[in-house]
């Protein structure tokens, strides 16, 4: 990082995920998990927590050891859920995950399946975090610290990639926290109106789906969990799901970069998949577990500061005028029951540039082109 622009707002970025995002209290045992290259922003994390009278602990991602244990493992050791890390993950009361890759390529050359393996075994862990998060027993927030491998993902210039971030996450803002609510308000009008839905239409480009939402709680994601945020979501009715949705952009999971997906479903599941690259993987993700070809995510992109794909998911589902869905893990405070080891999010636009599309609440039209009209 050499852009000193960033680093004069390190602070101001820590603060706002202290109190705003994660509103940490004196006596919280809060995890701080960060990847290497992430550890100036770890810092302030740490101070900013440790200023809130919290117990912080500071987790580093060493580089690499994702791909010697995928590519090392025995089949035992691939299933094998560590105590120590459930324990962690029952009890702390806060987590801070700072992601900052250096190499966004870093697992593509692993199988698919050894990948889906220590998914399938984590998956307990995280049904139990995401319960307990549901409960509100504990919080959580994702942030991307910005590296020159996700700025040339994003085909940007790190100092280009770097404003785009700041502008993304209102840090440009004299009081981010404030600029937040705002947004929060006007986000909370279409959450409530969609609180009162019984199923919702997406229409697009080679996409016309339905979904059942009756008794969902839609959410208002306002930088709370994500950092930055602007969309808000919920888990359909799993049995509910018919159509075909085509997705704009290329998706990646787990270093693996799929291109031009199109998902056809009926009666809930991915009855046909298809994409232009890595079908492969595709297939061996949707046959991971049995949860794994059910949505458990719908939503909506609000967020009008991003407006360019960057190949990266906490900054492309939240692009002003898109919607996503995510194949597998419901989250348990929208309602749905939908239990996989997988939670892939895939994006597909609706403005004018991308051919236009709409979305109809109970058959009333609620959003067109990339804008709502309600």
């Amino acid at each position: 990082m050499t852009d000193p622009r960033l680093m004069n707002n390190l602070t101001k970025w820590a603060n706002t995920l202290a109190h705003y995002s994660l509103a940490i209290q004196p006596g919280e045992q809060v995890l701080i998990r960060v990847d290497e290259a992430g550890i100036p922003l770890a810092k302030e994390v740490y101070r900013a927590a440790l200023e809130a009278g919290a117990h912080p602990h500071v987790q580093v991602q060493i580089d690499g050891l994702d791909e010697i244990f995928l590519t090392t493992a025995s089949d035992t050791q691939l299933g094998w859920v560590s105590p120590i890390k459930k324990f962690e993950y029952e009890t702390i009361d806060v987590l801070c995950a700072i992601v900052a890759p250096t190499n966004t390529s870093a697992l593509a050359g692993v199988a698919a399946g050894k990948q889906a393996q220590t998914q399938s075994a984590s998956g307990t862990i995280r049904k139990s975090f995401f319960n307990r998060a549901a409960e509100g027993k504990t919080r959580w927030n994702l942030t991307l610290y910005p590296t020159p491998a996700a700025a040339q993902n994003a085909k940007m210039s790190l100092a280009s990639y770097e404003d785009f971030l700041l502008r993304a996450m209102f840090l440009d803002k004299d009081d981010p926290a404030a600029a937040w609510k705002e947004f929060s308000a006007k986000q909370q009008r279409y959450v409530d109106y969609l609180n009162g839905v019984q199923s919702v239409r997406l229409v697009a480009r080679d996409t016309d789906i339905t979904l059942g939402v009756a008794g969902r709680t839609w959410v208002n994601s306002d930088g709370h969990k994500n950092f930055p945020s602007g969309e808000i979501f919920t888990g359909p009715v799993e049995n509910s799901v018919n159509g075909t949705v085509r997705f704009t952009f290329p998706t990646a999971h787990l270093g693996h970069e799929v291109d031009d997906v199109t998902l056809t479903f009926e009666a809930g599941r991915v009855v046909k998949a298809e994409a232009a690259q890595g079908l492969d993987f595709l297939t061996a993700m949707l046959d991971s577990d049995a949860g794994a070809r059910i949505l458990g995510e719908v939503a909506i992109g609000n967020n009008y500061g991003v407006q360019q794909f960057t190949r990266n998911t906490l900054y492309d589902e939240k692009i002003g005028g898109t919607f996503h869905l995510a194949l597998g893990n419901s989250y348990p405070e929208t309602g749905g029951t939908n239990v996989s080891a997988v939670h892939w999010d895939m994006v597909c636009d609706m403005r004018p540039e991308a051919g236009g599309g709409a979305i109809y609440a109970d058959g009333a039209l609620i959003h067109a082109n990339g804008s709502w009209v309600i």
